[in-house]
């Protein structure tokens, strides 16, 4: 009796019309990595101008900068906080609930994003240890949104519509990264038109303002404000019915949770039960199996090793494209000089680019996936997706010198947002979807923590693989 309610529920679900709920649910459940994004990605608007604030020498010619160890630190130490975060939470998910270890991930993210907004220390160093503790524990925070976010969607949407509804939460993060550079930009301009200042070459002690030091403050506070709001929203909304039926056996409760959000009678829809269930109805023998079995490696081990493999490689290009490009736009010479510019003013035209890309490529990346996930598929966009990275990349890297010729700096920023397009429009969007849809309702979010964390794993390998070529060129005390 009790496998039949269950039934009744899920069926019901899959077969829901899609109902203003089912766009709330995207909005509250993407404001999680919109929040995410926004916090990650927002380090790399700031580097600069805490390596003017911190690290200038009086009388050097070139304003300062972070030193390489100290600033793969401060850009990858959320990354590493990020992968435990994934896998803790990701597992809490499956065993206490996605409600309540949502709030606790929010919640998180809401004190550590203030903390980091008033790191503080009497040297440098100190400052940057201040700031490096509390992102860790931000991005420890992040690290459990990322499979709740995923599962909660999956759990909420029908069977119609599940896999554009879980790639429109993912596309909250384009929105996320594009909101930092925003917020950066208006909080920069703001500064810099009230307190004015020459450019570094012209008077290198005027150049940095005092003020100055308040800008990274309130960009890396701003990020409390959506993940505060995110946690009253999800508050309100009762726990997943395919989660409540599944893995607490309380159907009635699922049912009751599910007429309510649904306005639909769950209990009528008896009739209707599909032959397709899931694994705990058809095998009940075999419904108690654990994620390290011999019974789920034979049915889910090749799905694990694929999702966590294709994540592990996207992200570590993906992360350091982001994390990094205002190095490569200077290297090319797209961005001018850091001496030309003052420090305030600095931050502005990095923000500026940043969010040009982002608006130009990133964003739509992410909404051509949404509209075009059901009806090419996960499998296509993803081979797509790889294959002009693969292509872009190699246009970018063979002739690099051509296109670090004033004549040339368009084309390399065309090209460049393009491999942004076609990550998102391909397995960025795509590896965040699928373990979402494969794996069992009892070890969905342990599988989609795992297959997360070994992305972050890749991140890592990248953001690190970065410091290791920055020390082999010895730059030095300015960066140079």
């Amino acid at each position: 009796m009790a496998r039949d309610q269950q039934a009744v529920v899920l069926n019901a679900l899959d077969v829901a019309k899609t109902k203003w709920y089912h766009f709330t649910a995207i909005v509250i459940a993407g404001m999680g990595f919109f929040t995410d994004a926004y916090d990650i990605f927002s380090i790399s608007f700031i580097t600069k101008i805490l390596g003017r604030v911190y690290y200038t020498e009086q009388g050097a010619e070139k304003p300062g900068t972070l030193p390489p160890n100290v600033s793969a630190a401060v850009s990858s130490v959320a990354l590493c906080s990020t992968l435990a975060g994934q896998l803790c939470f990701g597992w809490l998910g499956d065993k206490l609930g996605r409600k309540k270890v949502y709030g606790i991930t929010l919640m998180l993210m809401v004190i550590s994003s203030i903390a980091s907004g008033l790191s503080f220390g009497s040297t440098p160093n100190g400052v940057m240890a201040t700031l490096c503790f509390f992102r860790f524990w931000l991005g420890f925070g992040i690290g459990g949104d990322y499979p709740l976010s995923a599962t909660i969607m999956s759990e909420y949407a029908n069977k119609m519509t599940r896999e554009a509804f879980i790639a429109a939460v993912f596309a909250m993060q384009g929105f996320g990264i594009l909101t930092a550079g925003i917020v950066s930009i208006i909080v920069s301009n703001a500064f810099d038109h009230a307190y004015k200042a020459p450019p570094y070459s012209v008077d290198p002690k005027a150049s940095l303002v005092p003020q100055a030091d308040y800008v990274w403050h309130i960009i890396l506070m701003f990020g409390a404000l959506p993940a505060a709001l995110t946690y009253y929203w999800r508050s309100k909304m009762p726990e997943t019915a395919r989660y409540t039926a599944l893995a607490e056996n309380n159907a009635k409760q699922a049912a009751v949770d599910m007429s309510k959000v649904l306005q639909v009678n769950l209990q009528s829809e008896e009739g209707n039960i599909k032959e397709e269930k899931v694994i705990e109805q058809q095998h009940p023998d075999k419904a108690s199996f654990g994620l390290f079995t011999k019974e789920f490696a034979h049915r889910h081990g090749l799905h694990l090793l694929g999702t966590t493999t294709t994540w592990f490689l996207l992200d570590i290009a993906y992360y350091n494209q982001n994390l990094f490009q205002k190095d490569i736009f200077s290297a090319i010479g797209w961005i001018p000089a850091a001496e030309t510019m003052n420090a305030i003013e600095e931050l502005y035209t990095i923000a500026r680019v940043q969010t040009l890309i982002a608006l130009c490529s990133l964003v739509p990346g992410y909404w051509f996936t949404v509209a075009f996930i059901d009806h090419i598929g996960r499998f296509p966009i993803q081979l797509m997706g790889f294959f002009f990275m693969i292509v872009f990349m190699f246009a970018l890297a063979i002739p690099y010198h051509h296109w670090t010729l004033k004549p040339n700096r368009i084309g390399f920023v065309v090209l460049y947002s393009l491999t942004f397009f076609f990550s998102n429009f391909g397995p960025n969007a795509t590896t965040f979807v699928v373990p979402t849809e494969i794996f069992l309702a009892r070890l969905r979010s342990t599988c989609h923590g795992i297959s997360a964390a070994a992305g972050k794993a890749g991140a890592i390998v990248g953001g690190f693989g970065v410091l290791i070529r920055c020390t082999k060129h010895k730059p030095d005390k300015n960066g140079a």
